[in-house]
């Protein structure tokens, strides 16, 4: 079992001096000065280039060096100076998000090896209880792991996984008590309720049982680099000294990650690059065994395998640049194809039945769920109710049921989870998200496509409040991610129910680099084809506003990560087109990341942005590098979120990117930063905190918006 667990440019530059210079004047009190980094020119030299860093003396691989840590704190206090008159709005957005969420929260059980298994939130709390209930007639649920008691004292928790040996004797949680992915892994009798003395440190939180129940295979992070990149063995009762190292990833382009086979007969360890990958298997009957190679890696070659009832079931792009699906008794004997790859559709995922085979497939843009029958009955595919949707296979972790769990999500429709009877073909909805005092069809959803300047249609997903929707007269919020070839499907978002109230459009910009239009969309994103990326948003943006989705001067844009890199370099080179933007743990020191191979995840983001040890690649992302293309000129009002233990994208990028845009920007925009000292890439950890990101983000963009309007 595994718990596993989103222009008018005068007025524009009006706005933003109201919004900086207007906070405090009523109050008599002086204007709080935002904090100024020192200057310490280093020089960075490649390439025959020469760059000069005023601002890298802000990174602090330690997180304890005392002027790192006070500027940031200044920042810390500066940005609530600023958002001091909105407290009181910032205050009411919490308490709206909150509202709408159910005090008491239960997943939906799902049966295994003679149990059921669910996850519940009690009323004010944070976390959840993951419990377990014998099939037996009037059985009760035992609670396994109460995650409220075990993050007691801690700034920062996080459940990784939960997984229960086969004999169920045994259970196994994986924990990060810090923001920085490095997850502790606990070990319980479940009978006895006591903990084993062993605890294994270091690791990514992927592990699994072998079928003995005794032995347990995990996955360690690389000291330095946090990569995943050994898998070990352990044996329960045993001191961790005595693990076994099984496998060593020493290509530091790739990561490891650890499964069970629907068979239940291996263990999987699946070695994955950004276009390559291959998968070693563990015997799950004997874990002292070697891992034996399936099919030895090939550059741009990757398969991703499952086992059921003595057959290998792959999903590969060996024959094509585009994902097919394959089947094969063992390693030695030839692929043979079960669905070959299409030019229109890509095969995404898929899960075994003992009858039937259930694909996930995308076809423009959208997920498509189709069943198989083994036996040759007529294939069925899954009926959606909306226009633009996301759909996923859901846990299904008995291959011999007759029944799909997947779920279905809208942006005017709450997440669900349904079930599919494969032999009949009907649904049944077992859950829908409660979202309190929310009437879905008060808001309409819609998908434009909207062409961009090389001729490429860029799809986009649109909702808003139907009531309040005012063509050409109202505010309008984009966002985008465009990265690594992944789907932002359009979704449903009770805290967007905030904005969209308030006479918000939300538009979802699906740019070239993300995967929502297969493996041609991605590559036509990455590489020396990321310029598309930047494009494609400003493009849509423009768009959407000629067709009346935004009022000029009233537009917002947001992005994460590397759809922080987009919103980045975005304002680099449109900033009249937006009044403010929200940049949340963006990716925004591109160059000398990319150059530093002992940060976490460098060598392996070669293949996504390019090796800058290369002339050409080096060159390219000094083009649209967000810090590096920082220049006088104004800029749009920005609120930049980072977190202190970030391992993906280290603090130091965006807090050094806010101080050179301190010493550039034009104009009386406001410039915030705001870093949880206590978290990492995902914020605050627990449902109900991480309310509070959303509504300081929401804040700072309503409050930019009062101030457009005045």
């Amino acid at each position: 079992m595994n718990y596993l667990l989103s222009c008018n440019k005068p007025r524009r530059l009006a706005a933003a001096a109201l919004f900086s210079m207007g906070f405090f004047s009523a109050a008599g009190q002086a204007q709080p000065q935002p904090p100024q980094a020192d200057k310490a020119p280093r020089a960075l030299t490649a390439q025959g280039d020469r760059r000069i860093d005023d601002y890298y003396w802000l990174r602090d691989d330690s997180r304890k060096n005392a002027k790192v840590l006070d500027y940031l704190t200044a920042e810390n206090r500066y940005t609530e100076q600023m958002m001091q008159p909105y407290k009181a709005l910032r205050d009411t957005l919490y308490q709206e998000m909150l509202g709408r969420i159910s005090p008491e929260e239960r997943s939906v059980p799902y049966q295994l090896n003679g149990y059921r298994y669910q996850e519940s939130y009690a009323a004010g709390k944070n976390f959840a209880r993951y419990q377990r209930q014998a099939l037996a007639a009037n059985a009760p649920w035992q609670t396994l792991l109460d995650a409220n008691q075990r993050a007691a004292g801690h700034d920062y928790y996080r459940v990784g996984g939960l997984e229960i040996g086969q004999d169920n004797r045994r259970m196994a949680v994986s924990e990060d008590l810090q923001g920085r992915r490095q997850y502790r892994i606990s070990l319980q009798d479940i009978d006895s309720r006591r903990w084993a003395p062993e605890v294994i440190e270091n690791t990514s939180g992927n592990m699994a049982w072998a079928n003995d129940g005794q032995t347990l295979f995990y996955v360690r992070n690389h000291p330095q680099t946090l990569l995943p990149y050994q898998v070990y063995r352990h044996s329960y009762g045993t001191p961790v000294a005595q693990d076994q190292l099984v496998y060593q990833e020493n290509d530091a382009a790739f990561y490891l990650s650890l499964s069970n086979a629907s068979s239940r007969d291996y263990l999987i360890i699946t070695i994955s690059g950004n276009t390559t990958s291959e998968v070693r298997l563990i015997d799950a009957n004997r874990p002292q065994g070697k891992p034996q190679l399936f099919a030895v890696r090939h550059n741009g070659r990757e398969y991703y395998l499952d086992h059921y009832r003595g057959e290998f079931y792959l999903r590969s792009n060996h024959q094509s640049p585009h994902f097919g699906l394959y089947h094969t008794a063992s390693a030695k004997q030839p692929w043979q194809t079960l669905i070959a790859p299409q030019e229109r559709r890509e095969v995404e995922g898929f899960t075994l039945f003992r009858d039937w085979l259930v694909v996930k497939e995308r076809a423009e843009g959208l997920v498509q769920l189709r069943q198989i029958s083994w036996d040759g009955k007529p294939q069925r595919s899954i009926p959606f109710d909306d226009a633009s949707y996301m759909a996923w296979l859901g846990h299904n972790p008995d291959p011999d049921s007759d029944r799909l769990r997947y779920g279905y999500s809208a942006m005017t429709t709450p997440t669900s989870t349904y079930e599919w009877d494969l032999n009949k073909g009907t649904r049944t909805l077992l859950k829908q998200q409660e979202v309190k005092g929310v009437d879905p069809r008060r808001y309409h959803s819609e998908r434009r496509w909207i062409v961009a300047r090389d001729g490429v249609k860029v799809p986009v997903s649109l909702v808003y409040n139907k009531a309040q929707f005012k063509p050409g007269h109202g505010p309008l919020l984009v966002y985008g991610y465009g990265a690594y070839g992944m789907s932002m499907d359009p979704a449903f978002s009770a805290n967007r129910i905030s904005l969209l109230d308030r006479g918000f459009v939300y538009a979802l910009i699906h740019v070239r680099g993300g995967g929502e239009l297969g493996q041609d969309w991605y590559q036509q994103g990455k590489l020396t084809h990321k310029p598309n990326s930047f494009n494609d948003f400003i493009d849509a943006t423009r768009a959407l506003v000629a067709q009346g989705y935004g009022q000029p001067g009233r537009i917002y844009a947001m992005g994460g990560s590397a759809g922080g890199l987009l919103v980045g370099g975005v304002i680099n080179q449109a900033p009249q087109l937006y009044n403010a933007v929200v940049a949340q743990v963006p990716f925004v020191d591109v160059l000398t990341t990319m150059l530093d191979d002992s940060i976490p995840l460098t060598t392996g983001e070669y293949e996504e942005w390019g090796n800058p040890n290369q002339p050409q690649a080096y060159a390219l992302m000094k083009s649209y590098s967000p810090y590096d293309n920082v220049r006088k000129q104004r800029y749009p009002n920005l609120l930049v979120t980072s977190g202190l233990y970030d391992s993906q994208v280290q603090y130091w990028e965006p807090a050094k990117w806010v101080a050179k845009l301190r010493q550039f920007k034009q104009g009386d925009s406001l410039l915030l930063l705001s870093t949880d000292m206590t978290a990492g890439h995902g914020g605050k950890s627990g449902r109900l905190a991480r309310l509070e990101n959303g509504a300081l983000e929401y804040a700072f963009i309503l409050a930019a918006d009062q101030r457009a309007q005045k």
